[in-house]
């Protein structure tokens, strides 16, 4: 029987950490919940978690927050949709703080492995300027060209994980996420990202019984969006592997913006007038993950369709909606 692990994740208050303190309760583990938000204002709380608030980009902090722990799932960062990455860079750089005090306290309290949660946006952005690019693979990170900003600091902190494994031999793992989609996330705001963004106006129009929908760009963006039970199954596996280098951890199923609408309301059972709005935010024209490279290393890689996940997304949020009225 394996023995327990007690492990800490920082950013627990947030959409993906929530989920993943849920599953790692599941199995047993005991867990250190950390956010630098008030536990009320978390997505998810885990009665069964140890769960405070902490600024972990603070040093003193992050050592004192990994004491005595066996592993770091560092899922803490300043981040949201593109609008909010497109116009707050400066505080999405400065989660490198976050990442460098956590493994700074893996190094002065024994931590042996440390997980880093990149992003897809880590890839240069050249690549990614038609709606037909090609997927991407993890070897196209460089020669380094990233989103600015969000995606900088995503790939500083991937090279930092691998200089504290080889200086310090902390078994660092780190996966460039694509584009996470699910329940119990942010769905208005400002940092929801597509999926709840779409599935927000599509049951709000539906709700108030209005017959348009604004999109932001020409809606023939192309993204590969991957459910939120795929995340936290994979994550587990990457940090559970030997594999040590960046992997993708994200869907090969490539849509449109304007797919993804019409699968919404498709949900709701309405069609609705599409406003396009070719003044805001639309990040790259294409993207999309390569996943031939965590099937060969895991033996795995995430299968929930985006028909599946999102019928569920769409669920939650028309209900969290309906409740409101």
């Amino acid at each position: 029987m394996v023995a327990a692990l007690k492990s800490l994740v920082a950013g627990a208050g947030g959409f993906i950490g929530g989920h993943l303190v849920a599953e790692l309760l599941q199995r047993g583990d005991s867990v250190v919940a950390i956010d630098c938000k008030p536990e009320s204002d978390w997505y998810q709380s885990h009665q069964a978690a140890e769960s405070r608030s902490a600024d972990l980009s603070l040093k003193d902090e992050a050592i004192a927050a990994t004491r005595g722990v066996d592993r770091v799932f560092n899922l803490a960062a300043d981040m949201g949709g593109i609008g909010f990455i497109e116009g707050n860079k400066a505080e999405c750089m400065l989660s490198v703080l976050i990442n460098t005090h956590l493994l700074i306290g893996c190094r002065e309290n024994g931590v042996p492995r440390f997980f880093f949660s990149s992003s897809a946006c880590a890839y240069p952005v050249g690549s990614q300027d038609t709606p037909e690019a090609a997927a991407l693979k993890e070897s196209d990170a460089y020669p380094a060209m990233p989103e600015d900003g969000y995606g900088w600091e995503k790939l500083f902190s991937e090279r930092m994980c691998r200089h504290f494994m080889e200086d310090f031999g902390i078994q660092t793992r780190v996966a460039r996420y694509h584009n996470v989609y699910g329940p119990h996330g942010a769905f208005e705001g400002g940092r929801e990202k597509a999926p709840a963004a779409i599935c927000r106006k599509v049951a709000e129009a539906a709700l108030s019984g209005v017959d348009e929908i604004e999109i932001w760009g020409d809606g023939e963006q192309t993204r590969s969006f991957m459910y939120i039970d795929d995340c936290v199954e994979g994550t587990l596996k990457l940090m559970d592997s030997n594999f040590d280098q960046p992997v993708n951890l994200g869907s090969d199923q490539s849509v449109t913006i304007n797919q993804l609408v019409d699968l919404a309301e498709g949900f709701a059972g309405t069609r609705l007038r599409r406003n396009y709005d070719l003044s805001a935010p639309q990040g790259v024209r294409g993207r999309n993950s390569d996943n031939t490279l965590i099937s060969e290393v895991l033996g795995w890689a995430p299968s929930v369709s985006l028909e599946s996940g999102l019928s569920k997304t769409y669920e939650w949020i028309a209900s969290e909606l309906g409740a409101r009225r």
